[in-house]
């Protein structure tokens, strides 16, 4: 005679009991443990090696794939003979095109299999890029930031300071500080820049201010194409040597981007500009001037940075009389924060006032502090 259970127990054959939710959560179990392998991707190489996991990206240069075992793989482009991929990819093709979907390679030729306009092929060679879900909202909101940028956004650049002291026979000081702060994007280029110095000198009697000069100002750059740009400057001088207390300087013009690489930049630039001076002795000047100049950066080595501007004006109010600025530095990077640089300056004014020479050459060195980074 079979044992009658219980109230509410379930039969001897269907012990131990299972409820509903159980065999719900046996079912969907069984179905990741088959899906698992079907969602990894698939990546063959020339030599006959696979490789399994997800493809993150590809720059049609090196393809990146995610593994469980040993993190992110790197292969060659050139080496992947064939890929599965069930995740959808972003394909980026020769001529602008972005499709997405599922993709497999084989035989020379990529398919993406799209939601909208079936399947799209390709030759392997006509791929620029290739971007998992992630990697393309990043690039998304990359781009986005660099079309709609804040103004605070993409600063970077440099604080030169050196200093240098004697005490004895002679007393000396002499201290330079000057900075530049950069916010470039692909549509524009803002920079602030100072330059001050200060020496003082004590050999028997007084102590006598030998150089004290302040220079700044800002520069806006905006590119009409690629290569070509107009740009418009303001500038503030103060020399106490020249007895200058003012020079404000207020242009504008267009220039060519001639060299622009990663390891060289080179601009020719003119314009016009309206300069005022004023002097501790009651003089001042007014006038109009031409603005003529040109700018260089070179990336010498890895470490290694040198830079180098000048600036020609011609003046249009009183013809035959110019002023000229020579700016050129060479910065050796110690770490990636810290650098040692060394710097010249030259500022030549043809009409000084009367008992001021017309020339004031500097050379300054000491260590450069960076901050921030470029996109």
């Amino acid at each position: 005679m079979e044992p009658v259970p219980l109230l509410g127990t379930p039969a001897l054959s269907e012990w131990p009991p299972r409820t509903k939710t159980m065999r719900r959560m046996s079912v969907l179990l069984l179905a990741l443990a088959f899906a698992i392998p079907a969602f990894a991707d698939q990546v063959t190489l020339t030599n006959g090696d696979h490789v399994t996991g997800a493809i993150v990206k590809s720059d049609a240069k090196t393809l990146v794939i995610k593994t469980d075992y040993a993190g992110n793989v790197t292969v060659k482009w050139s080496a992947v003979a064939s890929l599965q991929s069930d995740q959808e990819l972003y394909v980026g093709l020769v001529g602008g095109q972005i499709v997405a979907g599922p993709v497999s390679m084989s035989d020379g030729k990529i398919q993406i299999q799209t939601k909208d306009a079936g399947t799209v092929t390709s030759a392997k060679d006509a791929v620029q890029f290739i971007r998992n879900d992630a990697e393309q909202a990043a690039y998304t909101a990359r781009t986005y930031r660099l079309e709609h940028p804040h103004l605070t956004d993409f600063w970077n650049g440099f604080l030169d300071a050196g200093l240098s002291t004697t005490r004895g026979n002679s007393s000396t000081l002499s201290f330079n500080v000057d900075g530049k702060a950069i916010r470039t994007t692909d549509a524009d280029i803002f920079t602030v820049y100072f330059d001050s110095i200060l020496t003082k000198s004590s050999v028997t009697g007084p102590t006598l201010t030998t150089a004290h000069s302040i220079v700044g100002g800002l520069r806006g750059d905006f590119n009409i194409t690629p290569r070509f740009f107009v740009f418009g400057t303001t500038d503030f001088q103060y020399d106490e040597l020249e007895k200058l207390d003012l020079r404000n300087t207020l242009g504008g013009g267009a220039g060519v981007h001639l060299i622009k690489t990663k390891q060289t930049l080179f601009d020719l630039y003119g314009g016009a500009d309206y300069s005022q001076a004023y002097y501790s002795t009651g003089v001042s000047q007014k006038s109009a001037e031409i603005n003529l100049g040109e700018s260089a950066a070179y990336k010498a080595s890895a470490r290694t940075l040198l830079a180098e501007q000048f600036d020609l004006y011609p003046n249009v109010s009183d013809i035959g009389q110019f002023r000229m600025t020579l700016n050129a530095s060479a910065a050796t990077t110690i770490v990636h924060w810290l650098a040692w640089q060394v710097s010249v300056g030259d500022r030549y004014v043809s009409n000084p006032i009367p008992g001021i020479k017309d020339n004031d050459f500097i050379l300054t060195t000491g260590i450069r502090v960076t901050f921030g980074k470029k996109i």
